[in-house]
């Protein structure tokens, strides 16, 4: 069975939707959450320079048809913080 492909919303790269974090528009409430939910998605590739020029640009809100708020921006900055230190750590 064939992968699931999606695109960042910030450098057009298309790969499996595993690789990427997704942020959910939620259908009935129309809050944004994190990898759950169902409603309007956008997918985000978890490195820095992707999250930099979509809150720059502003991308999410576009694409989601929703205004999102910092706190989501600061919620994928700290788990890149945190993917990169685990990553580091299992390098050395």
């Amino acid at each position: 069975m064939e992968p699931n492909y999606r695109r960042c919303i910030s450098c057009r790269r298309t790969a499996p939707k595993q690789e990427f974090w997704r942020v959910v528009r939620s259908h009935s409430s129309n809050t944004i959450a994190l990898d759950q939910g169902m409603g309007r998605s956008a997918y985000l590739c978890p490195r820095s320079q992707c999250l930099k020029a979509a809150q720059k640009k502003d991308r999410l809100s576009r694409v989601l048809k929703a205004p999102v708020s910092k706190q989501v921006y600061e919620t994928l900055s700290q788990r890149l913080l945190a993917e990169t230190t685990s990553l580091s750590k299992t390098q050395h």
